[in-house]
């Protein structure tokens, strides 16, 4: 996805540097050269001071520039292009470009042209991968017209996906498809019992052996009934207060060039990967970000749905100022929480606390990568023991409270096999004793 911002042109026009250099240095050569009766110094200025004159006097057209920056698609993997297209009436167009927010640039074109660019992904997420600003040039480069406003090119770059196998089920499963085996009658389950012929009941129902054996009077139709296939309520809250990349030195600097692959990249790949695996198995999602005005996507299933999520994933950056007030997104009722997370602080634990003592299953992902801790200092290095310490505590509190926490930089797919299997097992006997007072 990319966002065009244009803005309007700047008219009116300004000698170059040299110009006003030959100017005043062709006067300051007349008056020496009449002063000093010096013919060879006014024969130098001459030309200079024509040269000038001629320049600051000719005609100029509007000076304006069009310039609009197109998304180029590519097969080039890990790559971003763009076309800047220049429309001008001048001689050249001086484009200052500026690449994925640090490499600086600078290209002298034609009249009309067109420029190409690529930059280099290294982060999910909104991405601005070009920001051009033109003006014209005119007599040779001795006029330069205002520049205009600047135009950039905005986009959402997708997380990578990882399959997951299973995942865990939610504690209450809800509607009349899915894929999981409801507790109440209806179509494609197991079996559920032998019953009585009722109004509703189809015909197609009736189990002709049973009714053979276990009729009681003639006419008594006897139907052969099966659970109903239900659905969970999956919920994903992304806690985007922090992005901190894995190597520590580069905290609290905006250079994300350097700092690896960071806390939000896993955070925005554990989200999308997440909602593909639910939405294939037949669930619905939901998606919000715990941040003060942020995204939100309710809950759905459905490929059309998923790719609304996958939108909303990819344009989901680093949180404002006010992000450390987060907010509690409404779930629906019996929901598998997946709460993504650094834990750094107590305010998304105390969040996914909260859920859990609101009967939902809560799973806390951690999305803090692997750190690399060379070039700090033992100040620096004492601190980050102190503060992994703090952190350390507060995951075995999410665990000891019955939050279920993975890291999502070492292995996902089995540790959430895991939780699968462990919430397959701990809700395995009650359903065959729910089932069996059913009949």
């Amino acid at each position: 996805m990319t966002r065009l911002e244009s803005g309007g042109t700047r008219e009116g026009w300004r000698p170059a540097p040299s110009v006003v250099f030959a100017g005043l240095g062709s006067l300051a050569l007349l008056a020496g050269g009449v002063v000093l009766s010096r013919p060879d110094a006014i024969a130098v200025a001459m030309p200079l001071a024509l040269w000038a004159a001629a320049v600051m006097g000719g005609r100029r057209t509007d000076g304006g520039c069009e310039i609009d920056v197109r998304t180029s698609e590519s097969d080039e993997h890990g790559w971003l292009h763009d076309e800047i297209q220049v429309r001008s009436t001048t001689e050249m167009v001086e484009v200052s470009l500026v690449q994925s927010e640090r490499a600086r640039k600078r290209a002298f074109v034609a009249g009309t042209s067109r420029i190409r660019t690529r930059s280099r992904v290294m982060h999910s997420g909104p991405v601005r991968t070009v920001e051009a600003v033109a003006r014209g040039l005119d007599a040779d480069g001795g006029m330069i017209a205002a520049p205009g406003d600047p135009m950039r090119s905005d986009r959402s770059v997708q997380p990578p996906l990882h399959r997951l196998g299973h995942l865990p089920v939610a504690p209450r499963l809800t509607g009349l498809h899915g894929a999981h085996e409801g507790s109440r009658p209806g179509q494609g389950g197991d079996f559920r019992d032998i019953h009585p012929f009722a109004p509703g009941d189809e015909l197609r129902r009736v189990d002709w052996k049973a009714t053979a054996r276990m009729a009681r009077r003639p006419g008594d139709l006897l139907v052969r009934r099966t659970n109903t296939l239900s659905d969970a309520s999956v919920v994903i809250a992304m806690d985007t207060a922090d992005e901190l990349g894995a190597v520590v030195a580069m905290w609290g600097t905006p250079d994300l060039e350097r700092s690896g692959i960071t806390s939000l990249d896993h955070a925005r790949s554990a989200a999308r990967s997440i909602a593909a695996a639910t939405i294939e198995r037949g669930d619905r999602v939901a998606f919000h970000t715990l941040a003060h005005g942020g995204r939100s996507v309710r809950s759905g299933s459905g490929p059309r749905h998923l790719a609304r999520v996958t939108a909303e994933i990819s344009a989901s950056g680093r949180g404002g100022d006010d992000s450390r007030f987060r907010r509690t997104p409404p779930v629906p009722q019996g929901s598998i929480i997946y709460v993504l997370s650094t834990f750094f602080d107590g305010a998304a634990a105390e969040i996914a606390l909260r859920w859990r003592n609101s009967g939902h299953r809560v799973v806390a992902v951690d999305t803090l990568p692997a750190l690399d801790a060379s070039r700090l200092s033992a100040e620096r290095e004492l601190a980050l023991e102190v503060l992994l310490a703090e952190r350390h505590d507060m995951l075995h509190g999410l665990r000891t409270s019955g939050v279920a926490t993975i890291s999502w930089a070492r292995d996902p797919a089995a540790e959430l096999g895991a939780l699968s299997r462990a919430s397959a097992a701990n809700t395995g006997p009650v359903q065959r004793r729910a089932a069996m007072v059913a009949r």
